[in-house]
């Protein structure tokens, strides 16, 4: 088996890789045909085609990348720049892209850029250097002058991740529909009789924390509640500190609503420290679930955006450019309001 270490002569050596020769000679067929199987070629009967890959099998032979690429000026790699990769919803649309990827025969090269715009504007650069085919990404900041510059630069089919730049960046993107969530849960918690209802949002730098904070706030124009919105990172600590200064007001809020699953734990915990009780005391809603929150008693009322399928769509659009669609695409995928019991009426 390739890499096995074996003794010879009292001294240890390492067994040579199978290389394509060994493939064509045990399938019994000649190198360019073996070649023309290994790379897909239309033009390959099914008998060969059995027999060459019988012989990868039995051989364990691994294509060479490097070599491939040189032939074909392809990498069969794909770059997917995460904001912030400790993000249970970006894990997700990771895995669901990473999924789609391989199936089409492509692998998946991830870069955490840890909320910085800095690492997203380096991580786009190096990702250009690696050659790779395409890239998906999750900004860190829309606005970024560098990673806006690093994007416009980049010469391979791109697909955003619930971002929105700057129109002379051609890229495909998959953007969740945050106003239909937003607006459901505020005429679910208005129809229940709340009339002060705050928002613990993301950052305005961003997509999702600004479009959530605009819808929320057009929602409770629209129905004459008023709204308390509080922005900031996705992080516990905002989840936290902002829940904390809105229970803090006369008159707190009698519902809250959590901008992300990296922004509830804070929330929850805010919540704790008050001895309040949901719903009896407060009511809560979360964009975004975490596998925890339906073990809560109650469960948490939560607005779904199915993150595998999104990472999914995300794939099959870069795909589709990868295969020679020349138009840029934007999809708009539909959130969904699920009622699990953290929402009643206000006290009384």
């Amino acid at each position: 088996m390739a890499g096995d270490r074996r003794r010879q002569g009292g001294q240890e050596s390492v067994a040579r890789r199978p290389n394509l020769r060994d493939v064509a000679q045990l399938a019994g067929v000649a190198i360019s045909s073996a070649s023309r199987v290994l790379s897909d070629h239309p033009d390959v009967s099914p008998a060969m085609r059995r027999k060459v890959f019988a012989a990868v099998d039995q051989l364990g032979y691994e294509p060479d990348f490097l070599a491939q690429s040189l032939r074909s000026g392809a990498t069969f790699s794909v770059g997917f720049v995460v904001r912030d990769i400790s993000s249970p919803l970006l894990a997700e649309i990771a895995l669901g892209a990473e999924t789609a990827l391989r199936a089409d025969g492509y692998y998946m090269l991830v870069l955490n850029s840890e909320a910085d715009p800095a690492l997203d504007a380096g991580h786009i650069r190096l990702l250009e250097r690696r050659r790779v085919d395409g890239v998906l990404i999750s900004l860190a900041d829309e606005h970024n002058p560098e990673a806006l510059a690093a994007l416009r630069d980049l010469s391979v089919p791109t697909v955003l991740i619930d971002r929105e730049v700057d129109g002379e960046i051609e890229a495909s993107a998959v953007l969740a529909d945050h106003a239909a969530g937003t607006q459901a849960i505020v005429s679910y918690l208005t129809g229940l009789g709340h009339r002060r209802i705050g928002l613990a949002a993301g950052p305005l730098a961003v997509r999702p924390g600004r479009e959530g904070a605009a819808a929320f706030r057009r929602a409770c124009a629209e129905l004459e509640v008023e709204a308390v919105v509080e922005t900031g990172p996705f992080s516990a600590a905002h989840g936290h500190d902002a829940t904390a200064r809105m229970l803090a007001a006369k008159p707190a809020p009698t519902a809250l609503v959590a901008g992300s699953n990296q922004i509830v734990p804070g929330v929850l915990a805010a919540i704790r420290e008050r001895n309040l009780r949901i719903p009896a005391d407060l009511s809560l809603v979360t964009f975004d679930d975490l596998p925890l929150l339906s073990l809560l008693e109650p469960p948490v009322d939560v607005v779904r955006r199915g993150s595998q399928e999104f990472g999914t769509i995300a794939a099959n659009l870069l795909l589709r450019r990868l295969h020679g669609e020349e138009e840029a695409t934007t999809i708009v995928v539909p959130t969904r309001f699920e009622r699990r019991g953290s929402s009643g009426p206000p006290p009384s």
